[in-house]
C-alpha cells in the first residue's frame, strides 16, 4: 500500500481507501476517503503538490452559522464589502440576515463551513423548490452563502466555493414598460399639484424611491438640468452611496 494511504473496512466488508496528506502551515493532517486505492494516490498527489503551494489548508471546525454571524457584524460596520468594493445597503444586510436566520442556517447552519459540498446545496436548493418558493427567491436564497464563501475562498479559509455549479430554476421575469414623455406628461397631469415635482423626478430622471428620499435642495442643480445622487434614504438608517450623476431627460413640468 502506498505511503499515506490506509485501507478502512466497515462492518459489512466495504472496502475504503483513506489518504491523507501532512499541512506544516496548519500542524494538522488532511485526510479523505475513495472507493478506490487509485482515486486516493491521485488525490494525494494532487492534494501534495496544493498544501506546498498554499492552496490547500487543513478543515476549520468554523461552522456555517458562526461564519454567517462573523459576516453578517462584518457587512453591518463596513469591514466586509460587496463585489464592486461598496458598503452594502442596510436594505440588503437586513434581507440578508433573514434569509440566513429563517433559510439558510436552520438546515445548515450547523455544518462546518470547510464541509459543506456541492451536492448539499444542491439538495438545500431543491428543498426550497419542493416548498413552493419561487425561482427568485431560491435564487435570493443562495445570495448571503454566495457572499460568505466568496470572502472565504480568497482568504484560503475553503478551496472550494460549494454554490458554484448549483442547478437553480430559471427565473422567467417580463421586461418592465417604460412610459414615454407623451404618456408620463398624462400621467403627471393627473396627479394633483403638489405631487408632481417628486414623480416627475422619478419619471424622468430614473430615480429608486430610496434616491428620491435622499436628494437634498444642494443636490439638485434647475439650470443644467442635473441631479447629483449621493445618499439613498433607508427606513432604518441613511446609506451613503457612490456618487453618480444624472441628467433629467425632460423639465419638469
Amino acid at each position: 500500500m502506498a505511503e499515506g494511504i490506509e485501507i478502512r473496512v466497515a462492518k459489512d466488508g466495504t472496502r475504503t481507501y483513506r489518504a491523507s496528506v501532512w499541512s506544516n502551515r496548519d500542524g494538522k493532517r488532511i485526510r479523505k476517503s475513495f472507493p478506490s486505492h487509485a482515486a486516493a494516490k491521485a488525490w494525494r498527489q494532487d492534494a501534495s503538490a496544493a498544501v506546498r503551494s498554499g492552496a490547500m489548508r487543513a478543515p476549520k471546525s468554523t461552522t456555517i452559522r458562526q461564519a454567517a454571524e462573523a459576516w453578517l457584524d462584518g457587512a453591518k460596520d463596513g469591514s466586509i464589502r460587496n463585489r464592486s468594493g461598496d458598503v452594502y445597503k442596510p436594505s440588503a444586510i437586513r434581507a440578508y440576515e433573514h434569509t440566513l436566520r429563517h433559510r439558510v442556517l436552520p438546515v445548515l447552519g450547523d455544518r462546518r463551513l470547510s464541509e459543506l459540498r456541492r451536492t448539499d446545496v444542491q439538495d438545500f436548493a431543491d428543498q426550497l423548490g419542493k416548498q413552493g418558493l419561487s425561482p427568485s427567491t431560491i435564487q435570493c436564497s443562495l445570495l448571503p452563502l454566495r457572499a460568505m464563501y466568496r470572502r472565504a475562498l480568497g482568504r484560503g479559509v475553503v478551496v472550494v466555493n460549494p454554490i458554484t455549479g448549483v442547478e437553480l430554476p430559471a427565473v422567467h421575469g417580463r421586461r418592465d414598460r417604460i412610459a414615454d414623455p407623451v404618456e408620463a406628461a398624462a400621467l403627471l397631469a393627473a396627479l394633483p399639484v403638489d405631487d408632481r415635482p417628486v414623480w416627475a423626478t422619478a419619471l424622468y430622471a430614473g430615480l429608486r424611491l430610496g434616491e428620491l428620499k435622499g436628494l437634498r435642495w444642494e443636490d439638485v442643480d434647475l439650470a443644467a438640468g442635473v441631479l447629483r445622487v449621493v445618499r439613498g434614504w433607508d427606513v432604518v438608517q441613511m446609506a451613503r452611496l457612490p456618487r453618480r450623476v444624472v441628467r433629467v431627460a425632460a423639465p419638469c413640468p
